[in-house]
């Protein structure tokens, strides 16, 4: 992957829960960054804000990743069934979301990861005014009018063959992560046929010389991710899809970079076309 010499720096700001402000997370300077993810119950059969804030780990993670720093995600529940979890578990899976280093319950959550949490990630109207330490950022309800049993996204569908799991990632993507997420019919398909268009086009542009990434385009990428701002990520590789300006080799390398974010499997259709 080819990059353009910009500097990257060790920065990451996520919303504060108290302030309602961007705040950066201090440790991140460290070298080390300890999450923890409190998963809520789903609060109904559509509910798969638990699934969603894994799915902030997640980003939180392939964020920091770039900038070199370790983050160590611990999963924390309160009292949900085990069965429960373990669907829930299995979908982020599908999801192409992280495992996490540790599981706990909330009290629990420091002494698993050996240190101080630096970000807590919860649903909104969780209580975690007894943290310890840490920024609390709030994530927003999501819901699926596809479900299975315990308010999870049905395996059927994510298993299914005609059915691209990625496209729910993509969907959730598409919604900043503080702000709800409704995941109807026509939202899943739209992102459905633009996980499919990208991958062929990431196909496409794969067999000319690849260019290195613009610079202004890596910046761009650079500082929304510093946000956790996947919907202007995604806009821009809409513009680019259809930017003949830029050189089909360095819009190859620039989806394969976004991807190191987003987790979409952009280059999954490369040397699978069609003669």
């Amino acid at each position: 992957m080819v990059v353009g010499p910009v500097s990257l720096e060790n920065v990451i700001r996520l919303l504060d829960a108290y302030t309602g402000s961007y705040a950066e997370v201090g440790s991140a300077r460290a070298g080390l960054l300890r999450v923890c993810a409190h998963v809520p119950t789903a609060a109904g059969e559509s509910d798969i804000t638990g699934l969603r804030v894994l799915l902030v780990a997640d980003l939180l993670t392939r964020v920091a990743e770039l900038r070199n720093l370790q983050v160590l995600t611990v999963l924390a529940s309160e009292g949900q069934r085990p069965e429960w979890l373990a669907d829930l578990e299995r979908a982020a899976d599908t999801l192409g979301i992280h495992p996490p280093a540790a599981r706990a319950g909330a009290d629990d959550a420091e002494a698993s990861l050996d240190g101080p949490i630096a970000v807590h990630l919860a649903s909104r109207g969780a209580d975690l005014d007894d943290r310890s330490s840490g920024l609390v950022t709030r994530v927003g309800a999501a819901h699926m009018s596809r479900t299975g049993r315990h308010g999870q996204v049905a395996e059927d569908v994510l298993a299914s063959q005609a059915y691209d799991p990625l496209a729910v990632r993509l969907a959730l993507l598409s919604f900043p992560y503080h702000k709800a997420a409704d995941l109807t019919e026509e939202v899943l398909a739209s992102a459905r046929e633009t996980a499919r268009h990208w991958r062929r086009r990431v196909a496409e542009w794969a067999q000319s010389p690849s260019r290195p990434v613009p610079a202004r385009i890596a910046e761009r990428v650079q500082a929304a991710s510093a946000d956790l701002d996947t919907v202007s990520v995604l806009a821009l590789l809409h513009d680019l899809a259809v930017d003949d300006g830029t050189p089909e080799g360095a819009r190859f390398e620039t989806f394969l970079y976004a991807d190191r974010i987003l987790g979409l499997d952009l280059p999954g259709e490369i040397g699978r076309l069609g003669g």
